[in-house]
């Protein structure tokens, strides 16, 4: 058990002396990008560890595999359960994990031999498959039914298993903390949100934020079936400016893919830059576009206070622009995986022990050097309502 635990547990971090001040709204944003999750469950630490406690968690994919873990367990609980799930699932379906209880010496492996580590894990992922995650399917099963439940590489019930025993669905959906996670509808194409201030949520709504074609089966909720929500946008930032009532919020946007990123070489180098291009939603784009939104929101708001209350009260036009008018305020404070990150063109699925313990490690380190500026963490003031830090520049 010791050698387990010591697979995740990262090294200490330096705190910072001053405790800042913080909104009393906090959200906690995970984007979706498979074995880098771990990095979120870094950030997680570094925040509880901070004393800074989220009331709004929005996941897509292992984004929201992690959303369930932490709103689905105490608060003295969480980074338990974190270690535990990424303990589980770092390790291979059938056979004992590469690494078992020897991170330190693997991790320290120059570059060609590290290389070669993260080829052999992410081979065994797909052939193997993931404990308490995934197992292959039959090549040839003359008894199973074709459906969208089996047509996939992989059967993810074991994911299904492993979040009911890890995971109180009862306090996800009581326990004060609002959580949104995205999935797609296959027969629509169109990007919903489960939301638990709106329905009940259970393990099929995690499931099928993270329900990845073809690797992983669409999963069937109420007659019909979702598939991953990062098919369409890979962080649901966008989920949490437009949901109303708006409110002040600081806002954590954690990210596992760059948009940003060096011009491929060889074909490994292409097929590892469509992928952040792909996954990395354009949080940028996105956080500008609410910026400017907010800002004409809030002048909106500025003009209805000049304009005589019986006026606004008998103009249909001042009616729709109350209630399009806002001023609230943001903080958005956005981190992206650039560390460790560059495995390869298999990095979301390579989840050797090794790179998981470093993903872990990065997502502390990073999230430290954001709350070492406690300037960050207080809502903007006078003209600008939107500000935006980047963290991990």
């Amino acid at each position: 058990m010791a050698a387990k635990r010591a697979a995740t547990k990262p090294t200490p971090v330096r705190k910072s002396k001053a405790r800042p001040r913080v909104p009393e709204n906090i959200a906690l944003v995970l984007q979706g990008g498979g074995a880098l999750g771990a990095y979120q469950a870094g950030v997680y630490q570094g925040l509880h560890e901070a004393g800074i406690a989220p009331n709004w968690l929005a996941g897509i994919s292992i984004g929201a595999f992690n959303t369930a873990l932490i709103a689905g367990n105490p608060p003295e609980k969480r980074l338990d359960v974190l270690r535990e799930f990424w303990d589980t699932v770092s390790q291979p379906f059938f056979f004992p994990a590469t690494a078992q209880g020897q991170e330190a010496s693997l991790g320290q492996l120059h570059g060609d031999s590290r290389s070669w580590l993260d080829a052999w894990e992410a081979w065994r992922a797909l052939v193997e498959g993931q404990r308490g995650f995934y197992a292959p399917r039959a090549w040839f099963d003359p008894f199973a039914v074709p459906g969208p439940d089996t047509a996939s590489w992989y059967d993810t019930r074991p994911m299904l298993d492993t979040l009911n025993r890890l995971v109180d669905f009862d306090r996800l959906n009581d326990g004060g903390m609002r959580v949104s996670v995205g999935a797609v509808d296959v027969a629509s194409g169109n990007l919903e949100y489960f939301d638990n201030a709106k329905m009940r949520l259970d393990a099929r709504h995690i499931l099928a934020s993270g329900a990845l074609p073809p690797a992983f089966p669409a999963v069937e909720i109420d007659g019909r079936w979702f598939w991953d929500g990062g098919l369409v946008s890979n962080t649901p930032l966008s989920q949490l400016f437009e949901t109303e009532p708006r409110r002040d919020a600081l806002v954590f946007q954690v990210d596992l893919w760059s948009a940003r990123g060096d011009l491929p070489h060889n074909l490994f180098d292409v097929a590892e830059r469509e992928k952040e291009i792909q996954y990395s939603s354009r949080t940028r784009a996105i956080t500008d576009m609410h910026r400017v939104g907010q800002h004409y929101r809030r002048l909106l708001r500025e003009l209805l206070e000049e304009i005589p209350a019986d006026v606004r009260a008998r103009n249909p036009w001042c009616q729709h622009a109350e209630k399009l008018a806002c001023d609230r305020r943001y903080s958005v404070i956005h981190l992206i995986y650039r560390d460790r990150a560059r495995i390869g063109h298999f990095k979301d699925y390579q989840f050797g022990r090794v790179a998981i313990h470093e993903h872990w490690q990065a997502g502390r380190v990073d999230i430290g050097r954001a709350l070492a500026r406690p300037e960050w963490l207080e809502l903007p003031q006078g003209e600008n309502a939107f500000a935006t830090h980047d963290a991990t520049a």
